[in-house]
């Protein structure tokens, strides 16, 4: 890059607003699973939107990529540069990487509209904090809400483990600002609900990955504050009976079901033997588990009764065979430290082969028969350890390696047995990415799945709107 677009660009965020030396880049320029090394030739780190426009127009007249970035914990590789000479994944020399953590205003919070109007590099925890505090809900939950921003959020649109009851990140969106890959600023940020004026445009750029431009801020829906939560971990028959359970609850609650998670006992197992003070909620073990939470906005203790009733009605029918329902904010804390610990705990246990599938929920329980014998069929020994958000059909069927292999040996039949699981949720009317994105990852996946016509809709999309293709290059297509 010419030593005067670099000063250029270092002179529009100020001498706070830039990393130049490779010790302090080092951290920006790896994925959270270290699956990419990218580089770059310059970090900039702008305050505002202004500063965002400013920074993409010099770079787009000068022919530089742009990699935006939020708070890098994607799990596709999406806000990762290439390298030096990556003709897929423009990186070096021919990069600036964008990290948007400095833009963390809150601009305002709106009760009686219910809407809440963020700066892209607001953390997700900060922004439900926000809320709370306003007597409002923002109900996007990820793992990684402390250090997630926003930005990224709304540019993979994140799932989480509220989606079944609030939507994706997309469904909580009503307006977005935008910094087109030229430089201009597209000002979407309308706090309404009924705007049938055209192609809505927010659309394009959640999901997108940064491909099509830099969300800079976002217009966010609020929801009532539940005034009271039942959580429950219950011990399933099998399959089939979460399908049951999950249906029986939406019908009896009014749809007040807020989380349906699922577990198989392998994933308690991992967890309990890996990460400190996970116990069994159980005194012995079962194959299948749901981590099942209700809310309501009335606090007149229903809601646990409620929840008591239908486990007993579920009890009696044979689709589960015990049930601890919290009595204590402690005890909450400690049934969903079991779910939120098990990537943690089968990273302990070496190469981890990670799916993030998604089919309509009904067929789920065939979902895990099929994929779990083909896998079985493909892989000696391997250890089968799916869980995920069973009440929107996302399934992360993950496996950890067999015991006593080497973990190079089995990463490297990834591609192998992703094929094999893909192919299974295609065929059951699913898909291969549910709440993860696209990235580096699966770019080959997209191009195998997504039909001509599909293909041919993003590449002119992408060729439209970023005709020199230097919006995070590499990525999505």
């Amino acid at each position: 890059m010419d030593e005067i677009i670099v000063n250029r660009l270092k002179d529009i965020t100020g001498p706070k607003g830039w990393i130049d030396t490779p010790g302090d880049m080092a951290t920006y320029l790896v994925d959270v699973r270290n699956l990419y090394q990218g580089t770059a030739q310059l970090i900039l780190r702008p305050e505002n939107t202004a500063q965002v426009a400013a920074i993409v127009k010099i770079c787009a007249e000068a022919g530089v990529s742009v990699v935006p970035q939020g708070g890098n914990t994607g799990y596709c590789g999406g806000a990762t540069p290439g390298i030096e000479g990556d003709k897929d994944n423009l990186g070096g020399a021919n990069t600036v990487l964008l990290c948007l953590s400095r833009m963390n205003t809150i601009r305002d919070i709106d009760p009686l509209n219910y809407t809440i109007t963020v700066e892209a590099g607001c953390i997700l925890a900060d922004i439900q904090q926000t809320a709370a505090d306003a007597d409002r809900l923002f109900p996007l939950s990820l793992a990684a809400e402390g250090t997630c921003q926003i930005g990224g959020n709304l540019s993979t649109n994140a799932g989480g483990t509220a989606v079944l009851r609030y939507g994706n990140t997309r469904d909580l969106v009503l307006g977005v600002e935008v910094v087109l890959p030229d430089g201009q600023i597209w000002d979407g940020m309308k706090r309404l609900r009924k705007n049938n004026t055209g192609y809505d445009l927010k659309h394009m750029f959640m999901g997108a990955e940064g491909t099509l431009g830099v969300i800079t801020a976002a217009v966010l829906k609020l929801f009532p504050l539940p005034q009271e939560k039942t959580t429950m971990f219950v011990a399933l028959a099998n399959p089939d009976a979460a399908v049951t359970l999950l249906a029986r609850l939406r019908a009896a609650s009014g749809d007040g079901v807020t989380t349906f998670e699922y577990l198989h006992r392998i994933c308690l197992d991992l967890a309990i033997a890996n990460i400190p003070n996970i116990t069994d909620p159980f005194d012995q073990p079962y194959a299948h588990y749901a981590l099942v939470e209700l809310s309501s906005g009335v606090s007149d203790g229903k809601v646990t009764t409620l929840a008591e009733d239908i486990l007993g009605e579920a009890l009696d029918a044979g689709d589960i065979a015990d049930a601890v329902v919290a009595s204590s904010g402690q005890q909450t804390a400690q049934l969903w430290k079991i779910r939120e610990s098990i990537p943690e705990a089968m990273n302990h246990e070496g190469g981890v082969i990670r799916h993030d599938v998604s089919v309509p929920v009904s067929s789920v329980p065939e979902f895990l028969q099929v994929a779990t014998k083909a896998t079985a069929e493909t892989i000696d020994g391997v250890r089968i350890a799916p869980f995920g958000h069973i009440g929107d059909g996302n399934i992360h069927f993950n496996l950890v390696q067999p015991v006593g292999d080497e973990r190079d040996d089995f990463l490297a039949r990834t591609h192998e047995i992703e094929t094999v699981i893909h192919d299974i949720a295609t065929n059951m009317s699913g898909s291969f990415s549910a709440e993860h994105g696209i990235g580096r990852l699966k770019r080959g996946e997209l191009a195998r799945y997504k039909s001509d016509v599909e293909l041919d809709l993003l590449t002119r999309i992408k060729k439209a709107i970023d005709p020199d293709g230097l919006m995070n290059p590499g990525k999505v297509l």
